[in-house]
């Protein structure tokens, strides 16, 4: 006989949405008020009570970044002291809190290729350490004006990233005064678009600060061309068109080698939060044996590892506008499962970026033939 019972199970099928860690940097700089502590700042922080009265290179970095990110922006700062590891601060820094990407403040000489490649292998350790997909962003020594022309400096910083390959690190050069890859760290945080949008895009409008051009020991203004050939070299930096107010933003370049799929900041940052949702997914998944190797169970699974990547995919139209999402909307082919023994599973998915006109080009005709008809 059986004795009557009832029991009531709650499931937890992980349907809910994850924490957002895009656009939250962490910003790393020299300074004295509160050494080795990590700090949240807002919109609304006061900055001289957070990193002293003091206008230091990460002061500045940070200001420059809230003026250009808009609403709601949040990072975290971290003051370092001169001889320290920067790298064991942002180490640190990961058993508190979690970042898109890491900004180092204090900028690198011309000549500091190890800082580079110091980079990299942080990129690698957070992955292999705590699965966390995280780029660096490196401030560049600006142009000596006492003792270097623009051609010289061009030189310079050419050779510095020459022969490396660093797809997780931005080269930025301290163009402006009051901070430059701060103004480009908010820029890309800006909510009035997708992380999928690159620094480029002219519609959200001009960078925001001082935007005084250097001259060079010639006292020669900061001229186009030199900005063209450091782009052209893998170096992030500003730009600006005649005839059109404001100074902009060129490609994000980052490090990749050349033909690399990573060459540029938005491509990299939807693949980064792609592996952060799916790393997620797949954590929930462990030992769950409705994941198995049957025809339902696999088109299931494809169903539960494309959902976040549909989310990203969502396009809005509004008058006639359609306000596309961060990727192509992925189909069921953009996921493929393979059973390689009874206990390991290989997952591969596709994420397709939207197309971006960087370029444009525009052809007219006169037609003389229609006038002479009427």
């Amino acid at each position: 006989m059986t004795w009557p019972t009832v029991q009531v199970n709650q499931l937890n099928m992980m349907g809910g949405e994850l924490k957002e860690v895009e656009r939250h940097f962490l910003f790393i700089g020299t300074g004295t008020q509160q050494p080795n502590v990590l700090q949240q700042v807002t919109s609304q922080t006061d900055l001289d009570a957070v990193l002293g009265k003091a206008d230091t290179p990460l002061k500045q970095e940070v200001k420059a970044a809230l003026l250009n990110a808009g609403q709601n922006w949040t990072a975290a700062v971290m003051e370092i002291q001169a001889d320290d590891d920067w790298t064991v601060a942002a180490q640190q820094a990961q058993l508190t809190d979690s970042f898109e990407m890491i900004v180092l403040c204090d900028p690198i000489g011309i000549d500091a290729k190890a800082a580079i490649t110091k980079a990299q292998a942080l990129r690698s350790t957070l992955i292999s350490k705590w699965g966390r997909f995280v780029r660096v962003m490196l401030s560049v020594k600006g142009i000596d004006q006492k003792t270097q022309t623009w051609a010289q400096y061009e030189a310079a910083v050419v050779s510095l990233q020459s022969t490396l390959a660093a797809d997780g690190v931005m080269l930025v050069p301290q163009i402006f005064t009051d901070g430059t890859v701060g103004k480009l760290a908010g820029r890309l945080c800006n909510r009035a678009v997708t992380i999928a949008d690159t620094p480029c895009r002219v519609k959200t409008g001009a960078l925001l600060g001082d935007m005084t051009l250097p001259v060079d020991s010639a006292a020669e203004v900061l001229p186009i061309a030199s900005l063209q050939n450091l782009e052209k070299n893998r170096i992030s930096v500003p730009m600006w068109w005649p005839d059109f107010d404001g100074v902009y933003w060129a490609d994000g370049r980052m490090l990749d080698v050349e033909g690399g799929d990573y060459q540029v900041v938005e491509y990299c940052r939807i693949m980064d939060k792609v592996a952060r949702k799916l790393r997620v997914r797949a954590i929930a998944r462990i030992g769950d044996r409705s994941l198995n190797s049957t025809p339902a169970s696999i088109a299931s699974t494809k169903r539960y590892f494309l959902r976040d990547m549909r989310v990203m995919a969502k396009s809005t139209t509004i008058a006639g506008v359609l306000f596309v999402g961060e990727i192509a909307p992925p189909v069921n082919d953009d996921m493929n499962i393979q059973w390689v023994t009874k206990t390991k599973v290989r997952i591969y998915g596709v994420v397709t970026p939207i197309d971006c006109p960087k370029q444009i080009e525009i052809n007219l005709m006169l037609d003389l033939q229609l006038a002479e008809d009427a």
